[in-house]
């Protein structure tokens, strides 16, 4: 390799590669499971040949070997850091659809959703309108900043900041797992009010067989009302997610 890199250059790059390519492996569109292995690394080897020259102009080689494992584990739990917090604010959609399904009595249509394990219909539409969202918006170049971004918060050699790195991922749970039940706040009104409206019914006029009736029109209804509100979610989401990703700003 000294005929085209000294090995500090080797190894600075080995260390930008683990540490974007576990960015990668998480984040959103890139990172899920419907994306073959071969693009996400190669997309990883260039991003790694565009940062380094920029993240790591004079790193050193360590010693020895144990103190270059070590970096490098570092470097991976960091990008594994990041990832895991973008991907977990992707959830909040995911919340979002399964509410909107038990409120409309859809819960049990379940379908293979492309990005992980298979969910139910509005909670796989849900995850996959967050990614277009996500591309569409150009929210994806807030990732590759956060990349760039990232060796100012985490520089090379620094001690991890595993407290706080603990402390964001339980407020960015906390905070996807709020905003889903907000996203989902309009058919929860709904559902609450129709609710009690057929419990009226059947109590006025018990022999009235308001089964047969209520459950076609709460599916109707509610996916109605699910989808006026598509606009709001999309748009409240993205901004959300936005403020996420300048936190790595």
């Amino acid at each position: 390799m000294e005929a085209y890199a000294t090995a500090a250059q080797v190894y600075a790059a080995g260390l930008v590669f683990a540490r974007v390519g576990a960015m990668i492996m998480l984040v959103p569109g890139l990172g899920d499971a419907s994306v073959p292995p071969r693009i996400r690394l190669s997309f990883a080897f260039v991003m790694c040949l565009i940062l380094t020259p920029l993240v790591a102009p004079g790193l050193t080689v360590p010693a020895t070997i144990g103190e270059g494992a070590g970096a490098l584990i570092r470097e991976t739990l960091i990008g594994l850091m990041i990832g895991s917090i973008l991907r977990l604010f992707l959830s909040s959609l995911a919340t979002a659809g399964e509410v909107v399904s038990i409120q409309t009595t859809l819960s049990f249509a379940q379908t293979a959703n492309p990005s992980g394990q298979p969910t139910t219909t509005i909670s796989t539409f849900l995850g996959l309108m967050g990614t277009v969202l996500v591309m569409s918006t150009d929210l994806h170049h807030l990732f590759f900043g956060a990349m760039f971004d990232s060796y100012k918060l985490f520089p090379f050699g620094r001690s991890l900041m595993t407290g706080d790195a603990a402390t964001l991922a339980v407020q960015t749970v906390a905070g996807s797992f709020a905003l889903g039940i907000q996203l989902a706040a309009p058919v929860i009104v709904f559902s609450l009010v129709f609710n009690l409206a057929t419990g009226l019914v059947g109590r006025v006029m018990p022999q009235f067989q308001i089964f047969f009736v209520a459950t076609p029109l709460s599916v109707m209804l509610g996916l109605s009302v699910f989808a006026l509100s598509l606009g709001v979610i999309g748009m409240v989401w993205t901004s959300r997610y936005r403020e996420l990703l300048e936190v790595f700003s």
